[in-house]
């Protein structure tokens, strides 16, 4: 939101007061708080105005520092708040004296001055990472009279902003207007499923704005050389995160907000849908499941999308009659071959399900001020919304869906949940403002939880499309709906990536795109992409997505991605677990990987699956394609074929092939199984060694084994943890395979 107009002058209506000095400073335990007028104090008649603004400084846990700033004390305190998490141990250090006030937390510090303007500076290792600056942090009133609290801090020069969730413009959101608001946009506007008032720069610090409603940013938009945010409250508290690297400020901020679950390994293999509005029944399933296996196309989940129940009863959680008469024998024999079971749900009831009356007596859902139900008409006629500040409407809906895992579902695709109403009240009195975005998070929780219960703690896995702060707790996303063309596909990757430096560690997308259907050079296109990725998954609006209805080739090209996701799974799956325990996402922009290559800061059409694979879709029916490689020697995966960086390639690719390189230095574990994900990684492992440079060591987890390979001379050697495991290490066109019982190998890399 901005307030004003150019440098000098307000926007018309617009009122501000801004903090101009110090007046006092005291030390609660752990805090600093400073009191400060918004006028200079030259005598005691100003010290009867106001306004005067109470800013604290306390840091949760080391290299992180909030700032809380306040005009009225007195607001009413409203939920929902998010759930921050602290380090009881921990205490920062306070101090002060004639000009500065100083809190420091690790490396970390943020330093207020006593004397002089107003200013704020924080600082770490002596180097000041950003400022708040005269006149930055204020109290504005627009001309409707609506109260305001906004904070600017400076952005240094050549510094780049990323994050704030995901969304589809530039990766890079200097000179973006962001408005923290969940929306049903699609992929191709402003708007955004997942929004996340959290961004970072690759200056060494990150900021999250810990407000749950609306927060409007400006990065670089309004004053361009500083990144604003503001919001609708008495009261703002945001957080300064210190790295010095990108990761490290994912580490700390998921440290902060909590880190993503773990999927279970099946997850990762190709999901196939019925897609959305075409006829399906058991025998389209079937058929499609056998037409699968019958083109040996490797196969993990299926999913029912929204007509597995019947049409106007959505969500009654019952399977339409008609065409699934026996939903747990089909279930079962779906099970027989091998699948896991995933069904689309949402958080709305139709007026015509059944849960609806039942709903409205047990005074489950969502009310109005005067205490009737809300409804509208969008998307399921009469629908309403199932009131998750309730406990006891947790607990309906959540035996809802027990009886569906009863009859053998594995997971759930959690869709929607972000047009929701203001002109409500609910159960717990939260503030419908401050709701609109949290509700997603009550909603999956609710069915994450579920998961957890009754399929224990290693299985629990969602498709859910809308998010907001801690929802990376809950994976796996996906990015929406997108269209079938290649521009869609790219804003989805910038999507995706946009997710990953939020502090998401797993994401999908819909291969071949939602709406419209694809060409087939864009499916096979798409499936490269798709299969690359952290999780995929084939699906539509209106038309199949089976490869054979494209043609021939998108069987073929279907067969080999997909073999080759379920080779690398042990490197993927070790990827995975650092997500699990770092916040360090799956799909990384290339600016996460190599901080130091400046070239790095605006690629949005490549990227690393994981830390040492480099991946550029293709988008384009010929197969011409232009990305980055940083400095060494890469190697591409498939065909041996090396590049040395830095530098530009441009290149042309058929179908089965895309960009897919290997960073120098790196040893990749290659599994022994591609018709599934779920398999003992290491049995039969192949450690790929790829430009080990003289006297490297590499250590390579699989699972709970760990090999170490060693560079010595014209020799690679490896060790292996478990003396009794089955694997083998290759370098180039050379492989050698352990013995039994040995634990160790040499591969001769030259013959004498």
């Amino acid at each position: 939101m901005k307030f004003t107009d150019g440098y000098w002058l307000l926007r018309e209506g617009v009122t501000a007061a801004h903090p101009v000095q110090v007046l006092d400073v005291t030390t609660p335990p752990g805090a600093l708080e400073i009191h400060a007028p918004t006028q200079p104090i030259r005598h005691r008649g100003d010290l009867l105005k106001g306004p005067v603004v109470t800013i604290s400084a306390h840091a949760p846990m080391p290299d992180v520092i909030g700032l809380t700033f306040t005009h009225f004390e007195g607001e009413q305190p409203r939920g929902p708040l998010f759930e921050i998490q602290r380090d009881d141990d921990f205490s920062p250090h306070v101090g002060y004296d004639e000009e500065h006030a100083t809190l420091t937390s690790g490396a970390l510090s943020v330093r207020v001055a006593r004397t002089g303007p107003w200013h704020v500076d924080f600082l770490a290792h002596g180097r000041t990472l950003t400022t708040s600056a005269p006149k930055s942090m204020g109290i504005m009133r627009d001309a409707t009279g609506a109260h305001y609290l906004r904070e600017q801090l400076g952005l240094g020069v050549g510094t780049s902003v990323y994050g704030l969730g995901e969304r589809f413009g530039p990766l890079v959101k200097n000179g973006q207007v962001v408005d923290i608001w969940n929306a049903d946009g699609g992929t191709a506007s402003e708007q955004a499923y997942k929004n996340v008032p959290f961004y970072l720069t690759d200056a060494g610090y990150g900021v999250f704005v810990d407000h749950p409603g609306k927060v409007s940013f400006e990065v670089g938009s309004e004053a361009v050389s500083r990144v604003q945010f503001s919001v609708e409250s008495q009261q703002l508290t945001y957080y300064v995160i210190y790295g010095p690297t990108s990761k490290d400020i994912l580490r700390r901020y998921t440290a902060l907000t909590g880190r993503p679950a773990l999927p279970p390994a099946w997850s990762f293999g190709l999901w196939l849908s019925t897609s959305f509005t075409t006829s399906y029944d058991e025998a389209t399933v079937t058929s499609f499941i056998d037409g699968m296996k019958e083109r040996e196309l490797p196969l993990s989940v299926f999913h029912f999308d929204c007509f597995w129940m019947r049409e106007f009863n959505w969500c009654d959680f019952q399977w339409d009659p008609r065409v699934f008469p026996d939903p747990e024998g089909m279930l079962a024999r779906l099970k027989d071959k091998g699948l896991h079971i995933c069904v689309w749900i949402n958080p709305y009831i139709a007026q015509r399900s059944s849960l609806f009356a039942e709903g409205k007596a047990l005074g489950h859902l969502l009310k109005r001020p005067d205490g009737s139900v809300w409804q509208w008409d969008l998307w399921q006629p009469g629908m309403a919304l199932v009131d998750f500040t309730s406990p006891e409407a947790r607990d309906w809906y959540a035996s809802k869906l027990e009886a569906l895992l009863a009859q053998g579902v594995d997971c759930f695709k959690t869709d929607f949940g972000e047009r929701i109403p203001l002109d409500v009240a609910y159960a717990d009195g939260s503030d419908p403002e401050r709701m609109h975005n949290h509700y997603t998070y009550l909603y999956n929780r609710t069915v994450f939880d579920v998961l957890r219960e009754h399929r224990g703690e290693q299985e629990a896995v969602v498709f859910a499309r809308s998010a907001t702060v801690g929802s990376q707790k809950f994976p796996v996303h996906w990015g929406g709906d997108c269209e079938a063309t290649y521009a869609s596909m790219a804003e989805s990757l910038r999507g995706g990536l946009s997710l990953g430096l939020s502090g998401f560690g797993y994401w999908s997308h819909d291969i071949g795109g939602f709406e419209g259907t694809p060409t087939p050079a864009l499916f096979k296109r798409w499936l490269a992409f798709g299969l690359l990725s952290s999780h995929s998954r084939l699906h539509g609006s209106s038309s199949y997505r089976v490869p054979w209805l494209f043609d021939e080739e998108s069987v073929d090209v279907l067969r080999h991605f997909t073999r080759l996701k379920l080779r690398l799974m042990p490197y993927l799956y070790e990827t995975a677990r650092t997500a699990h325990a770092e916040g360090v996402p799956i799909m990384r922009a290339m600016v996460l990987e190599f901080p130091d290559d400046p070239a790095c800061a605006h690629l949005e059409r490549q990227y690393m699956l994981g830390p040492d694979l480099l991946v550029a879709p293709v988008f384009s029916d010929e197969g011409d394609v232009s990305y980055y490689v940083p400095e060494g020697e890469w190697t591409h995966f498939v065909t041996g074929r090396t590049v040395t960086g830095p530098r530009w390639v441009r290149e042309r690719h058929g179908f089965s092939s895309v960009p897919l390189l290997v960073r120098p230095g790196a040893v990749i574990a290659v599994g022994a199984v591609d018709d599934r994900p779920d398999y003992p990684y290491a049995d039969g492992v192949t450690l790929r060694a790829f430009g080990l440079e003289q006297g490297a060591q590499v250590t390579v987890p699989v699972g709970d084994v760990t090999f170490t390979v060693v560079q010595e001379g014209k020799t690679l050697r490896a060790s292996c943890s478990d003396p009794r495991a089955s694997w083998a290490l290759a370098s180039g066109e050379r492989t050698a395979r352990a013995a039994a019982g040995t634990g160790f190998l040499s591969l001769e890399l030259e013959s004498e």
